[in-house]
């Protein structure tokens, strides 16, 4: 019988991110999830190269890469809707691990021992989903900060709510303090100022 898991996941291009607001650079989950990676790899690399850290940036890398696994299913509830209030919040919590455990059945059976602590958020290592967490933080703040320069003011109180946890994780992550010292500023600039030497 064909597994059905990769028809799944090749829906990610086809899950809206932002699907309340206007946005001048659409954007999808499989953008989303591959960014979220790459600075979710990121920080481990920081982590363990500059605070004595000891753990598997690939894999990290790989746990982000499918954090919004369970969007395929039911696509993504947007911020203020899924946290209106802790008992909405806990109702789409158990829609996002129901359509987790669906993602991992379509998996042939052999193969569910490695996928399960990588879809399955609730089996996700908590130091491993903490880093993919602060990776996703960045990467909405730095959207945030793209669309604000595009003259969109829709994402202000996006930048602003971000800001808040953003000034937590610094304080608790020393590598998130390092990424946004060394590289965020940089992540919204135009390929002119790329370009120049």
């Amino acid at each position: 019988m064909q597994s059905t898991f990769l028809a799944w996941m090749f829906r990610m291009p086809l899950i809206k991110r932002w699907a309340l607001m206007f946005c001048v650079k659409p954007e999808n989950i499989a953008e989303h999830s591959h960014q979220v990676a790459i600075v979710a790899h990121l920080l481990a690399v920081i982590k363990n190269k500059k605070f004595g850290g000891q753990i598997n940036a690939d894999r990290v890398a790989t746990c982000a890469l499918y954090h919004e696994a369970s969007e395929t299913r039911y696509g993504d509830i947007v911020n203020p809707t899924k946290y209106a209030n802790s008992e909405i919040a806990r109702e789409f919590k158990k829609i996002e691990y129901l359509a987790e455990q669906e993602c991992l059945a379509s998996l042939p059976q052999e193969f569910h021992d490695i996928f399960d602590d990588i879809i399955v958020q609730d089996n996700v290592s908590t130091e491993y989903k903490s880093i993919v967490k602060a990776a996703d933080t960045l990467v909405a703040y730095i959207k945030a900060l793209d669309e604000i320069n595009h003259h969109n003011p829709e994402f202000e109180h996006v930048k602003q709510r971000l800001e808040v946890k953003l000034d937590k994780l610094q304080h608790e992550m020393p590598e998130v303090q390092y990424f946004t010292d060394t590289f965020l500023q940089a992540c919204t600039a135009t390929v002119d100022k790329l370009s120049r030497p």
